[in-house]
C-alpha cells in the first residue's frame, strides 16, 4: 500500500490549495494548476506501482492503472481503491 492509499491523504494539500488561491492567476488557470499538482502526485503513485520513473510511464500503463484501480473499487469497495470518487 502506498502512502497515498492511507485514509485521509489527499493529492492536493490545504497549504498547496491556499498557495494556488494566492497566485495571480485566473480561475481557469488556478483550476489547471490544482489539477496539475494533483496529477503529479497520482503519477508518482502509478510510477511507484510499476517501479519505473515517471518519465518512463507510457500512456498504456496509465490507462491500465486506472482500469486496475476501477476494478478494485468495483470489487472491493471505494476504500480499497486509491482514487476515492
Amino acid at each position: 500500500m502506498t502512502e497515498f492509499q492511507q485514509p485521509g491523504v489527499q493529492f492536493l494539500s490545504v497549504e498547496e490549495s491556499a498557495d494556488v488561491d494566492q497566485a495571480l492567476l485566473s480561475s481557469s488557470e488556478k483550476f489547471l494548476t490544482r489539477l496539475t499538482i494533483s496529477s503529479l502526485r497520482l503519477l508518482q503513485v502509478i510510477a511507484q506501482d510499476y517501479q519505473v520513473p515517471i518519465a518512463e510511464l507510457s500512456h498504456q500503463q496509465i490507462i491500465q492503472w486506472f482500469e486496475k484501480d476501477s476494478k478494485i473499487r468495483r470489487e472491493q469497495g471505494i476504500e480499497a481503491a486509491v482514487l476515492k470518487w
